[in-house]
């Protein structure tokens, strides 16, 4: 206890204290305190300057001394300086206590209220990273979502496209019919499809990679097949 009461260690305020005071966001106080450090280069008070930092490394505050605190108010309202300096004041007072006028309850209060601005600082640490974590994790399953959706859709309709109404693939009339035709019965569905000046469509297909499907003006001229009575209500997009 004697230790404790023999040592006086330097005053700062911390600019999240200087936030609540002032009304103003701890990320503005943050930067004007950077750009006024900036500034001041190689000042001998930028020695007693102490910057946190979270696990990212990102500053959390800035801790500065009494000299420091007014030179960053001097851009501030003069309501605003009043309320950081009376502060400072309250701060000065208490330090002038000697350690006999130190109570028991003046030590642990202090010791709680330091406690408390470490575990602030702590908890909105582990807030931002798990924040960031969970938009990260909600991105990355909606990317894979719309993939897989989009492949789904994709395949629907690389199957419609090999049987509708207007094309359709030797084994999806195959299918449909009951019918066999020969190995080259796509001789014929060729010719008919040039004559008209027409093309055939590829389409995927699992057992040779892709197949042709054939126009339905070409179907109807070679095995009288009609797509739109084999095919109803599906016709091509």
């Amino acid at each position: 206890m004697n230790a404790l009461q023999n040592i006086a260690p330097a005053l700062t305020m911390s600019s999240r204290e200087i936030a609540e005071l002032t009304g103003k966001d701890l990320g503005h106080v943050n930067r004007d305190i950077r750009a006024m450090l900036d500034s001041l280069e190689d000042d001998p008070e930028l020695e007693h300057v102490r910057e946190d930092k979270d696990a990212r490394g990102y500053t959390v505050a800035f801790h500065l001394g009494r000299e420091l605190t007014y030179t960053l108010l001097a851009g501030y309202s003069t309501q605003l300086r009043r309320r950081v300096i009376a502060r400072w004041q309250e701060l000065e007072s208490a330090q002038a206590k000697t350690p006999a006028e130190l109570s028991r309850m003046d030590i642990l209060r202090l010791a709680m209220e330091s406690e408390q601005a470490r575990i602030q600082a702590e908890s909105e640490r582990d807030k931002a990273i798990a924040t960031k974590a969970e938009i990260g994790s909600r991105r990355e399953a909606t990317a894979m979502a719309t993939a897989s959706a989009k492949s789904r859709e994709v395949a629907r309709l690389q199957h419609e496209l090999g049987r509708n109404q207007q094309h359709a693939t030797v084994i999806a009339v195959e299918k449909a019919t009951g019918m066999a035709f020969p190995k080259n019965a796509y001789v014929d569905l060729r010719r008919v499809t040039q004559k008209y000046g027409l093309q055939a469509v590829s389409v995927v297909d699992a057992r040779y990679g892709s197949v042709k499907a054939w126009p339905a003006v070409a179907w109807r001229e070679c095995h009288g097949i009609e797509l739109s009575d084999l095919f109803p209500g599906q016709e091509a997009a």
